[in-house]
């Protein structure tokens, strides 16, 4: 045992030495060795001519030789033996021995009864019936005819086979004894002959060391290459590689002492031989011997091992590894339209030269090796490595170095040529199904060092972006009013013109928003979709061009120049003539900042913010392509993108516009005017205004969540723990918020309106005439007041704004507010007056003309309560004389709706001009004041 040595792993089945298992067994197991065990660990280790010669020493080593536990490891070190069909011939045959013996036992049952005579069984007598002499099996029959079980030979056949051994000088002479059975051109092909038979592995490796140890002898004891048996049996190249591959495949049988040593030389032997092949094929690509030599010599090298040394040439080789530069230069994508621009012009070209030279080569490929080899794979593994990357990487290496906006572009640009670059290549015959998603994980490797990188820095670039755009919109703004301000203390000698607000918010600023009809969204004013997806889109809206007299539509960064305001989009407004006084000036400046307040914020800031947005995510989108974790980063990007920008533009940009808005209409006064004759209130205007443009923005923020994110698959609406739609949420919230907050301070400013015209406008002789004179006028003007014609214009000029441009819901909710609003409004003001019997027909006028204007509202609720202030003017109406029938409307509940209770209605009573005259009889009929109980 002195001659084995430690041996390590091949063909996949460790190769030990014989002392290893008995020192294991020896340290594990207390029990003494059995000698037979380790016969049968040497075994393993010994040389087949030994092993045949250890067979013929007794039954018991035959049989230890013959184990089908010896020979089944031989068998799959070569790659011959496949345990799935070993099993399913077992099983087989199983079946076929079953179905045997059953047919036996029902033939031996029929012949029970009858004997060979004829005579039934069971007579009496001598007479017994003979069994049949019938041979329903015989095994030597069977034999001599070769039969087969299951398309294999049955056991008792395959004993008087060959067994491959009987033809082999044992004495290791240097030239064996040729192989009986096969001829040159049957060992070629001895593995495809070699079948998984359980019982049977033993004869079928005899087959193969048959037909292959000749030459695997021969070739390990010769010194001279050219000398060996396979050069001189086998003169054709094909035939010798088929050859070596057999034989190297039965190398892997070897496991006897020195096995190692031999491997290494037949290796050599082939090393060799692929050499020179190499050599011969390459020399044909040299000479463009396409269909010739070069496809021959690939075939050989094809059967020697797979081919692979044939296709790495062929690779280095080819017009795209070899010349890289001719494909195009990375630096011109970065120089072709100025420094730091990126062309996607020449990156085009590049890929689009590219697709066609890699066409070409697989058209060569094609021709040149079989179909059964796979070359594109490590084509195009090597084409994305050391073509495409290496174009890329300095790319942007040097786009990142000089502008991150053209690094971003380059990118995104390069990744979508990439993915259909994809699609323009040509297949091989070889290729297989899965050749573009092959290609795909070139791709993700090519980009895999670089999207890290690029999402961080797309999502860095918006932000810094999209607040740059903001604090450019900001500080315009305070620049304007710091020259607004500046202009109007600077000169104070000329007296400004006003502004008519009412026309340019019908006409202009309103523009965009009458042609949007309502948008059943959670926002409280709607829009027509159409408009705020042709703003995201950057399609031209179709507006009409506002008249000359008229101020520009919507303002956007409004700045002073020489006296003039200058809109972005070039229009100029006439600056109104500074104020002559100090207090003039300073109600200028007011003036002046709420008109401003229709440019808080901006729907061309928005619009700007939105564009950046749409081009990051569509940049970031590509990337969703790529598949797996990429998809996934590149979705959470898009979803960051959109989150940042619903953040700069509602808390940054809306939000305080808004808030500004709100505190501007809070230090609103309607007695600083001096117009009494105005029917608007100019802030509440100008905050509708800013309403509107908000209004049309979240319906462009609408439009691009579902066109950018929903339609393209990049987040999910439903989801609602989704940072996207949680934020997007948000975002709606913070409006209606605002905007509530906006109407409600609206509201308010309006009614301070109201109470203005009532107590500058509305005059003592209205509702008591003669008050001031004495006299008695028998003729009076039984129409409503000027007084009360302005407050219903004022209110009703507001309020009509707001129809067409939200749902009904909010309008409802509006003029509800507005009427409840005015009714106090009313009631306060009626309880100043000193109302005469001849001046209520005035006031009775001016009721009817309120509740006129209410019924246009369509507001049962509200109609109400007017309906029981038009009764509480008749009070006005009843004779002194009939002060009995005053005291009992003043009681009756019933008459007022509930509305007002007979104190209230007693507090209205008290403003008659009569008052003092009926007062006593008014409470003596209401509460019995001066009565006697008898």
């Amino acid at each position: 045992m002195s001659a084995f040595k430690r041996t390590t792993v091949t063909g996949g089945l460790q190769r030990q030495s014989i002392l290893a298992p008995l020192r294991e067994t020896q340290i594990i197991s207390s029990k003494p060795v059995l000698p037979a065990e380790i016969l049968s660990t040497i075994l393993d280790y010994l040389p087949i001519q030994e092993l045949l010669r250890f067979a013929r020493v007794s039954k018991r080593m035959r049989e230890m030789v013959y184990d089908d536990t010896r020979w089944v490891p031989r068998l799959q070190l070569m790659g011959c033996w496949n345990e799935s069909e070993a099993r399913r011939r077992a099983e087989a045959a199983r079946r076929k021995r079953s179905e045997t013996l059953q047919s036996l036992q029902q033939q031996e049952a029929k012949k029970v009864g009858i004997g060979v005579n004829g005579q039934p069984n069971g007579t009496s007598g001598a007479e017994q019936p003979e069994r049949s002499s019938v041979t329903i099996f015989d095994a030597a029959a069977e034999v001599q005819r070769g039969s087969y079980v299951n398309g294999g030979p049955s056991k008792a056949a395959v004993l008087e086979l060959d067994d491959g051994f009987d033809a082999m000088d044992l004495t290791l002479k240097e030239r064996p004894v040729s192989y009986k059975a096969l001829d040159a051109s049957s060992r070629l092909k001895v593995f495809s002959q070699v079948r998984s038979l359980r019982g049977f592995a033993r004869q079928e490796y005899g087959k193969v060391y048959g037909a292959l140890a000749p030459f695997y002898l021969n070739t390990v004891r010769c010194e001279n290459h050219t000398n060996a048996t396979i050069f001189r049996t086998y003169r054709d190249p094909d035939q010798q590689a088929q050859m070596l591959s057999n034989v190297t495949k039965f190398s892997n049988s070897d496991m006897a002492q020195g096995w190692q040593q031999r491997n290494e030389k037949f290796a050599a032997l082939v090393a060799a031989f692929e050499q020179a092949v190499s050599r011969e094929f390459e020399q044909a690509l040299d000479d463009g011997d396409v269909a010739g030599k070069m496809r021959k010599y690939a075939h050989v090298l094809v059967s020697l091992n797979g081919g692979h040394k044939g296709v790495e040439i062929f690779i280095s080789r080819s017009s795209i590894i070899s010349s890289r530069y001719r494909l195009g230069n990375p630096l011109d994508c970065l120089n072709q339209k100025g420094p730091g621009i990126f062309s996607s012009e020449q990156s085009f070209i590049f890929f689009s030269n590219l697709s066609t030279a890699f066409n070409e080569q697989v058209g060569i490929l094609d021709q040149v090796f079989p179909a059964s080899v796979n070359t594109i794979v490590p084509f195009i593994k090597r084409v994305g490595k050391e073509v495409i990357a290496e174009y890329l990487t300095p790319l942007f290496d040097e786009a990142h170095y000089t502008n991150i906006e053209a690094y971003l572009k380059a990118v995104s640009v390069t990744c979508e040529q990439c993915l259909e670059l994809a699609k323009s290549l040509r297949p091989t015959s070889a290729s297989g199904d899965d050749f573009y998603e092959t290609v795909d994980e070139v791709i993700v490797g090519i980009f895999e060092p670089h999207i890290d990188l690029y999402l961080r820095e797309e999502l860095e670039f918006f932000k810094k972006k999209s607040t740059s755009e903001v604090s450019n919109w900001e500080k315009r703004l305070s620049e304007q009013d710091a020259s607004m301000e500046s202009m109007f203390m600077a000169n104070v000698n000329r007296q400004a013109d006003k502004r008519d607000f009412l026309t340019s918010f019908k006409k202009v600023v309103m523009m965009p928003v009458n042609v949007l009809p309502a948008f059943p969204i959670s926002s409280p004013f709607g829009s027509k979709p159409a408009t705020a997806k042709a703003l995201v889109n950057g399609d031209t809206l179709p507006i009409p061009e506002p008249p000359s007299s008229q101020a520009s539509t919507r303002p956007s960064s409004p700045g002073v120049i020489n006296g003039t305001t200058l809109s972005v989009n070039g229009t100029t407004t006439p600056l109104p003539e500074p104020p002559t006084t100090e207090l003039a000036a300073k109600a200028a400046i007011m003036n002046s900042r709420l008109e401003g307040i229709r440019s808080l914020f901006s729907i061309e800031v928005a619009l700007n913010l939105v564009h950046m947005a749409k081009s990051s995510i569509e940049r970031s989108a590509v990337f969703v392509r790529l598949g797996g974790n990429f998809a996934k980063d590149a979705r959470f990007q898009c979803e960051l993108i959109f989150i940042s920008l619903l953040q700069t533009l509602g808390t940054r940009h809306i939000k305080a516009g808004f808030d500004q808005a709100v505190d501007h209409l809070s230090n609103y006064n309607p007695h600083e005017t001096t117009d009494n004759k105005r029917s608007t209130v100019t802030p509440l205007i100008t905050f509708l205004e800013l309403v509107n443009v908000g209004d049309l923005i979240q319906q462009m923020i609408d439009v691009f969540y579902g066109q950018e994110m929903v339609a393209a698959k990049l987040t999910d609406r439903d989801d609602f723990l989704n940072p996207a739609v949680k934020e997007k949420k948000r975002f709606e919230q913070m409006l209606d918020e605002r905007v509530a907050a906006g109407l409600n301070k609206g509201i308010e400013v309006l009614m301070a309106e109201v109470e203005h015209v009532c107590a500058t406008v509305q005059k003592a002789e209205d509702f008591n005439p003669g008050a001031s004179t004495g006299a008695n006028p028998d003729v009076m003007d039984i129409g409503p007041s000027e007084a009360a014609n302005q407050i219903v214009e004022i209110v009703s000029s507001h309020t009509k704004m707001l129809v067409g441009s939200t749902d009904k819901n909010m309008l409802d909710v509006f003029n509800q507010e507005v009427g409840m609003r005015l009714f106090a409004a009313l009631c306060k003001h009626l309880k100043r007056q000193r109302i005469s019997v001849n001046g209520s027909i005035k006031l009775i006028s001016d009721m009817n003309h309120y509740f006129t204007y209410i019924q246009t509202l369509k507001n049962a609720s509200l109609l109400q309560f007017f309906k029981a202030l038009r009764e509480v003017s008749q009070i006005y109406l009843v004779d002194p004389s009939d002060a009995k029938e005053l005291a009992t409307i003043i009681a009756d509940g019933d008459r007022f709706y509930g509305i007002f209770r007979a104190e209230e209605v007693y507090q209205f009573a008290e403003r008659r001009a009569d008052w003092y005259q009926i007062k006593s009889k008014v409470e003596r009929a209401m509460y019995g004041i001066g009565c006697v109980v008898m």
